[in-house]
């Protein structure tokens, strides 16, 4: 569950998220390595004679390809014409032309090859499920900051990342411990009701079914996988809260996440203007209320 004064869809911007890992917060910077230290360069595993480079830190880079590439251009840079030919020579290119031609050409060859490698190993880096969550909580009209948000439902959709199609699904409502009446906005927003809610096991029981369900997935044993939502209320706020409200330790398997709504934005360059905007596409349509079963359209909308 979103603001409920600020709900959108997601768009084909997937393809792109499932690359990006999501990062933990926290953590120190490797050290950067002293401007004295510097390596041979490399190509293929192959040093070339002469030439010298100074060495980066990982952290310098978003990805270690495009490092290695950083580091052969600084490289290139630094051979003479007699190097950069040879060279050239030993790749089967032409070797005529100024210097900037020939540093251009054999940079050009190598990133060529490199992003050529990367490719090849994309199946490798796949997640081979998507957890999609959509949690809606208690609330009340404007939202006043007194008001303390319990989740009510704990729907999650499983998508196969190797076929886009739903494998399976785990939705449970949730009985709130503290606001335990229903607002009328609440109901109409999300489309649950009192009786539904009543029903419910309570927070704590309804995670440990989730978690059983998990395991019996297989997901993080057997298959790779990644949790997505749409924006960062979802595991930053409403989960959070939850557990502290629960007296539970945050689960481990929701410290990391694909935000589907910053990775679409962010591919499309499009910001944020309320409902609706991420199905600009023609081929994307919105459909049903702004939350309910708001895990399951998102599935639609990444498989489209």
């Amino acid at each position: 569950m979103e603001d409920p004064q600020s709900k959108e869809p997601a768009g084909e911007a997937v393809a792109l998220a499932l690359l990006e890992s999501p990062r933990p917060e926290g953590g120190e910077e490797p050290p950067r390595p002293s401007p004295e230290e510097t390596q041979q360069c490399k190509f293929d595993g192959q040093e070339t004679k002469g030439s010298k480079f100074i060495t980066s830190s990982a952290s310098d880079f978003s990805d270690p390809v495009y490092k290695e590439i950083a580091i052969t251009n600084g490289c290139i840079n630094r051979m003479s014409k007699e190097e950069l030919r040879a060279k050239l020579s030993e790749f089967k290119l032409e070797t005529r032309g100024v210097k900037d031609v020939l540093k251009k050409r054999l940079k050009n060859y190598y990133k060529k090859q490199k992003l050529m490698l990367k490719e090849s190993n994309f199946a490798d880096s796949y997640y081979d499920y998507i957890c999609i969550i959509d949690f809606e909580a208690t609330c009340e009209e404007g939202n006043p900051p007194e008001f303390v948000h319990e989740i009510i439902e704990f729907p999650v959709v499983l998508l196969n990342t190797h076929t886009l199609e739903i494998e399976d699904t785990f939705q449970q409502y949730v009985r709130p411990e503290i606001n335990t009446q229903l607002s009328d906005f609440c109901i109409s927003l999300t489309g649950i009701t009192q009786d539904q809610v009543d029903r419910a096991d309570t927070f704590p029981q309804v995670l440990k079914k989730v978690i059983d369900w998990m395991k019996l997935k297989e997901l993080g044993t057997k298959y790779k996988y990644s949790l997505l939502t749409d924006g960062s209320w979802d595991m930053s706020k409403f989960l959070n809260i939850q557990c502290q409200l629960s007296r539970l330790k945050y689960p481990p398997f929701a410290k990391k996440w694909i935000n589907i709504r910053k990775s679409y934005g962010n591919f499309y360059k499009r910001k944020r203007k309320g409902p609706g905007v991420a199905t600009g596409k023609p081929q994307l349509v919105w459909e049903g209320n702004l939350t309910c079963d708001a895990s399951g359209r998102l599935c639609k909308l990444l498989g489209d």
